[in-house]
Formats: C-alpha cells, structure tokens, sequence
C-alpha cells in the first residue's frame, strides 16, 4: 500500500488534494497488484495509465498556473520535470504490459511512487516557501 502521509504536504491546499489523488491511483495499481483473483489485468492497467497521465496532466498545469501566478523562479525547472513523468508514462509499452501484467503494475508503482515522493518533498515543497 501506498501511505500518504503529512511529510508530503506543502501547505497549499489544492495542490496537496491532488497530490493524494496521485498516491490514491497509485493505490488502485497496488490493489490490482495484490489481486490474486482477476487473471486477465490487462484492461485495468492500461485504465490506470490512462487515469495517471490524464490526472497528472491536470495537476501539472494547475501547479504550473499557480507557480506562474506566484511568480515562482524555478517554473521552467519545474516543468521540464513534469513533461519527463508525462514523457515517461507515454513511454510504458502495451504489448509488454500484456505479456508480463504484475511485472508492469510493479514497474509502473516503482516508477510513480519514487517520483512523486521525491518530487513532492524537494520541489514541490520549495513552491510554498516562495
């Protein structure tokens, strides 16, 4: 399971409810992981990565809206890190996603789960400091 916990909030609320949203998708991953009675994963995987890059997307540009507004220094920094996720979810390759269903649930939790916690705690937090 994946814990959302108080050291991942910046202190800006809007974007801390969609930075748990990310962690409760991230969840649903782990939940299908963990699901020993549905064989074929297949659907809801590619369901998953479709709500992740959908989601991000709309989290992505409300940070960066807000970060424009606030006038923030490391925008453009910023966003390059969020094309990269975005980059790297349109990346994860469907065919091998069907031939190895739990391996590709755990590659994508492992990708988004260290992203999102590093990414929340080193630049995200500098956000509400600014």
């Amino acid at each position: 399971m994946v814990q959302w916990s108080e050291e991942y909030v910046i202190g800006i609320e809007k974007i801390d409810e969609q930075h748990k949203r990310l962690f409760e998708i991230a969840n649903e991953a782990y939940k299908l992981l963990k699901d020993q009675f549905l064989i074929d994963k297949y659907d809801r995987i590619v369901a998953i990565i479709k709500e992740l890059k959908d989601y991000t997307k709309y989290h992505f540009q409300y940070e960066e809206e807000y970060m424009k507004s606030i006038g923030y220094r490391k925008y453009l920094s910023q966003k390059v890190a969020h094309d990269d996720f975005i980059e790297k979810i349109n990346k994860f390759d469907l065919k091998k996603i069907d031939n190895s269903q739990d391996e590709a649930i755990l590659n994508l939790l492992e990708f988004v789960v260290s992203w999102i916690g590093l990414h929340i705690q080193k630049e995200d937090t500098q956000i509400a400091k600014a």
